[in-house]
């Protein structure tokens, strides 16, 4: 049984159809990278997976269960947004451990897996910090950790090296590499290069359709 199935994904936003009959399906371990232009399908696409966008038809089914009607907390899926969005005024660690509190989870049980979080992303030493504080690399890294520490069964990312220079970009590659052993990863991004960096299998997007 694949860990991410999608059968005949499709969504229409009044009359146009934004994404057309896509289906693909994903293993425990595996990366799978999403490309196209603007425009084309694959940041939608990404929204659907992780229920941020409802589909007009089709399904998705997650460790055999559909899930395309769950709202994003009821789904064991971690999502990194392209804009970061981060708290400004909350520190790295406050940052982290809010989709953990929102979850019902504080405490000493949330401590621990905020500082396994930001372990994972070399982050550990910018827990009293406040993005504002932190460069462009730092801060996506601080959004990995942030959906990292849900322990999701997937984690989507939202072209998370659009916004970097190329020393950064290296390093977020490098540690999406890293995370191969311990997360099932859907990049979407424009940069056909850094998807054959990355991902095992790529799929491209051309108006609509996989």
């Amino acid at each position: 049984m694949s860990l991410l199935l999608v059968e005949s994904l499709s969504v229409s936003f009044g009359t146009h159809r934004v994404v057309d009959n896509a289906s693909f399906r994903i293993e425990k371990g595996e990366k799978f990278a999403l490309v196209g232009e603007s425009g084309s399908g694959k940041t939608t696409t990404l929204m659907m997976l992780g229920g941020f966008e409802r589909p007009t038809l089709g399904s998705i089914k997650l460790d055999g269960k559909s899930v395309e009607k769950l709202p994003p907390e009821k789904r064991n899926i971690g999502f990194v947004f392209q804009n970061y969005a981060l708290f400004p005024h909350m520190t790295v660690e406050e940052n982290v451990a809010f989709p953990l509190r929102y979850r019902g989870l504080t405490g000493a049980a949330a401590k621990e897996k905020v500082d396994k979080a930001l372990g994972m992303v070399r982050l550990e030493k910018f827990g009293s910090r406040k993005p504002g504080q932190m460069s462009g690399g730092q801060q996506q890294r601080l959004c990995i950790a942030r959906a990292l520490a849900v322990n999701p069964e997937v984690l989507l990312l939202d072209e998370p090296c659009s916004a970097l220079d190329p020393i950064a970009t290296a390093k977020i590659e490098d540690l999406i590499f890293e995370l191969k052993t311990s997360c099932t990863i859907v990049i979407v991004t424009h940069n056909m290069q850094q998807a054959a960096r990355v991902a095992d299998y790529t799929g491209f997007f051309l108006l609509g359709r996989l």
